[in-house]
């Protein structure tokens, strides 16, 4: 089967240079300086008691295009009047439809954390992350070597930003240390595209237990978030359920209603 990462990433490296011939990293780093401190996602999910992260995402590569004209004006603020514990924007625009506007577009508009989801592999996407009001970022461990992920953790708080470290395996437990502040687990292959919630529950007994833990991918049903919540997990990404749906806003309400 055709891996799918290796064409997002090979795209994104491709999409990075482009866009450091149009703003240099200096460019970028000149204009940090005003910016407010984040808000703590971690802090965030700790202290929920649903742990939902709504996502705002136009498409993906396996389904297409799931709401081409959304706007995160009008969901992003609605994921917040339902009780979304953080929110999470997909900014790759080839494969995703996203863009770093998306954030900017509403980061005036909510007080909730904000995680930039993208294909984090040069430092120069931190400070387009901070720059734009995002409070964390994800870094994927399939797609990066374990010392350039430490490196991006490092420059991430260097700038305030909180770090989502997204694993899929049991060969990737090793990226997990100290200065990782939240360990999620896809439960879709990104080579592959397939989805298996109960990757969640293989791989939550491996962690440290102090780990803020969150599932990412393919959870549809209020009874499943129950049990990973049993498992330990304090954080549940989900996408596609909502945005699939005429008011994405209103289906998460159902969905937390279902919960407690």
């Amino acid at each position: 089967m055709k891996d799918v990462l290796s064409e997002i990433i090979a795209n994104k490296r491709f999409e990075v240079d482009l866009q450091k011939q149009a703003i240099s990293l200096e460019q970028l780093q000149e204009g940090i300086g005003d910016i407010p401190p984040g808000r703590s996602m971690k802090q965030a999910l700790s202290s929920s008691t649903s742990g939902i992260i709504a996502e705002f995402k136009r498409r993906s590569p396996s389904k297409g295009w799931i709401k081409q004209e959304a706007r995160p004006e009008d969901i992003v603020p609605s994921y917040v009047t339902a009780g979304a514990s953080a929110l999470s924007i997909l900014t790759d625009e080839k494969f995703f439809g996203g863009s770093l506007k998306d954030i900017r577009a509403v980061r005036s508009l909510v007080e909730t954390p904000i995680l930039r989801k993208d294909f984090i592999i040069d430092e120069y996407q931190l400070y387009q992350a901070k720059i734009v009001g995002a409070d964390a970022v994800l870094l994927i461990a399939a797609a990066l070597h374990p010392d350039k992920c430490r490196q991006l953790t490092e420059e991430a708080h260097t700038l305030g930003l909180e770090v989502l470290l997204e694993i899929h395996s049991t060969e990737e437990l090793s990226y997990i240390n100290k200065e990782i502040d939240m360990v999620g687990i896809n439960n879709r292959n990104l080579g592959t595209f397939v989805t298996d919630v109960e990757n969640s529950f293989r791989l939550a007994g491996q962690l440290p237990q102090d780990t803020v833990l969150i599932s990412e991918s393919g959870i549809s049903n209020p009874e499943v978030v129950k049990r990973l919540q049993a498992a330990g997990f304090r954080g549940f990404l989900i996408g596609e359920t909502f945005m699939k749906t005429p008011q994405p806003g209103e289906t998460l309400q159902s969905f937390l209603q279902s919960i407690q």
